[in-house]
């Protein structure tokens, strides 16, 4: 370094000098000297450093036996830490740092996989039409609800979850587990849906709601069918076989096995019984609810991130509880 700065004080450039001693056998790149000449470390090194502590911050928490554990978000992928990062701590930081923090701190995000078969078209059951035509957007609360069902296993036989979510607020307004998967499983969370927004001051307005599901057994069947018609809620059935007909649900029941099912976060150890599965599922739904999560499609999608229609995935209390009246120019 003092042979290129002798050099340099003679009017040599910095570049010349080095592709000389380069030819001599001696490696050394100009910003290599550049940098030793400014003493500090480079800005992405950096920049990499404080990214690395706020992932740490956020994938991991320490719980009150000091033992530090899993946080929920450490569930995420790079597209949702990078969201949450922004959304909270760094508003500037980049993908590829968030990228190369997780690589370095052994985070992968969790994977969705393919379950087995739980929609089972009846055949002598009363199929409604399709009213949303994939179309999962709603003006306000209580206009559209979209709804299914999936499966855990646990040791002592299958437990199945019917979660119901709110297309505007993208909320999960209720659900319930079952051993069963009779007409029962998707009538007890519309049941718990009702009764808690009616709780809530804001009930259902009659003729108003859309039910939307799968063309399963279970929502065709003339129970369920008969239930709808005394709440005056319409029906609205997908077509038999193609999960698109209800990608909402899909994506609800796809982070649920994600995220709470085949982790350790919302339970410790396996699944025993329909009472690990029940406690499972209350932490994930509260988690989900008002924790906050910055990817959008999901429920509680996190702040600054928007909707098709151009409202927040996540409404506060009053955007949720009061729906929105457009008001037509004077």
């Amino acid at each position: 370094m003092g042979f290129i700065d002798t050099m340099k004080s003679e009017g040599h450039a910095v570049e010349s000098i080095c592709r000389v001693l380069r030819e001599q056998g001696c490696q050394v790149a100009a910003r290599t000297y550049r940098a030793w000449r400014a003493g500090r470390p480079a800005a992405r090194t950096v920049s990499d450093a404080q990214v690395m502590n706020a992932v740490r911050d956020i994938a991991w928490q320490v719980g009150a036996d000091g033992r530090r554990k899993l946080a929920p978000e450490g569930l995420y992928g790079r597209r949702k830490m990078t969201a949450q990062l922004r959304r909270t701590s760094m508003p500037e930081a980049s993908s590829g740092a968030v990228d190369r923090a997780m690589k370095a701190l052994g985070l992968t995000g969790v994977r969705r996989d393919k379950g087995i078969r739980t929609t089972i078209p009846a055949k002598d059951g009363n199929r409604a039409g399709d009213l949303l035509d994939r179309d999962f957007t709603a003006p306000a609360p209580n206009r559209t609800w979209v709804t299914d069902f999936t499966y855990c296993r646990t040791w002592a036989g299958f437990v199945y979850v019917a979660f119901i979510v709110d297309v505007f607020a993208q909320r999960i307004v209720a659900w319930h587990a079952s051993t069963s998967k009779a007409t029962d499983l998707v009538m007890i969370p519309l049941r718990m849906a009702l009764w808690q927004r009616d709780r809530e001051g804001h009930p259902v307005v009659p003729g108003e709601l859309i039910q939307h599901s799968d063309a399963g057994s279970q929502y065709t069947s003339i129970k369920f069918t008969e239930h709808l018609a005394l709440e005056d809620i319409r029906p609205s059935i997908g077509s038999v076989g193609d999960a698109f007909d209800n990608a909402l649900m899909e994506t609800i029941n796809g982070l649920y096995k994600a995220e709470c099912i085949r982790t350790t976060v919302f339970h410790d150890g396996p699944y025993k019984t329909i009472a690990d599965v029940e406690y499972a599922t209350a932490g994930w739904v509260d988690w989900s609810r008002y924790a906050g999560d910055p990817f959008p499609g999901r429920p509680g999608a996190g702040a600054g991130l928007t909707s098709v229609i151009g409202v927040p995935r996540w409404p506060s209390h009053h955007a949720w509880s009061v729906p929105v009246v457009p008001v037509e120019a004077s």
